[in-house]
């Protein structure tokens, strides 16, 4: 299986919103839909405003106004272009997800705050997207001088699995609304065989023969808010 450091990156246009004060949950939306006009801070404000109307001090939103969007914000965000958010459970197995039904990736992992050059003794949290572009998945990452060359599928999937596997992170996926109801954004296993996982697309003709093997699941998570950097 080639590696990152095999491969020869291919030549694809791609689309990269660097870190702005403590924007990046919309860089990651961006950087996601590939799409520099794609949400604005504007946007965003409003989504909030709708999300809580009465509020003096908005809860889904930093204090003054800056950023920090929190991940309903992030939700109803990805809802307006006609996709669904989904978080993935960790405990699971990532192999159990089906990329190629997946449109992207939203990972959301701590990050040090800092004042200037100075790192201050608590966390904030940080949004990522990951998106498949041309023949390969890259890491969007808005910290980054440039997007990071992941590779195929099964090199993501070991990619996120490591990262899951470090410190408190989440992850959402971000799939088309058909792709949610009908949940072929994962497999449906038939049968655990010598270590693998032999599965097959959930269809009518194999819900009675599959259904003790399928995950509980919701294309409108309630997670707790969680602040962005």
């Amino acid at each position: 299986m080639q590696t990152p450091d095999d491969m020869e990156p291919p030549k694809v246009d791609l689309y990269h919103e660097k870190q702005v004060k403590e924007l990046c949950a919309l860089h990651a939306l961006n950087n996601l839909f590939q799409d520099k006009k794609a949400f604005s801070k504007k946007d965003l404000d409003e989504i909030c405003l709708n999300l809580s109307p009465e509020c003096f001090i908005n809860p889904h939103r930093s204090l003054l106004g800056f950023g920090n969007y929190d991940v309903n914000v992030l939700m109803a965000a990805v809802q307006t272009k006609e996709c669904e958010t989904i978080w993935f459970d960790k405990r699971k197995d990532i192999r159990c997800l089906s990329p190629d039904n997946i449109f992207g990736f939203i990972l959301n992992t701590p990050s040090d705050y800092k004042w200037g050059f100075f790192h201050l003794p608590f966390k904030r949290k940080h949004w990522i997207s990951f998106r498949k572009i041309g023949d390969a998945y890259y890491n969007l990452d808005s910290k980054l001088e440039s997007p990071e060359l992941i590779g195929d599928d099964n090199l993501l999937l070991d990619y996120l699995q490591s990262e899951l596997h470090e410190g408190d992170k989440e992850l959402l996926l971000v799939v088309s609304k058909d792709i949610a109801s009908s949940g072929l954004w994962k497999h449906a296993y038939n049968n655990l065989e010598n270590g693998q996982l032999n599965s097959v697309h959930k269809t009518e003709a194999n819900d009675n023969e599959v259904s003790n093997g399928k995950e509980n699941s919701t294309s409108k998570p309630v997670l707790q808010s969680i602040d962005d950097l």
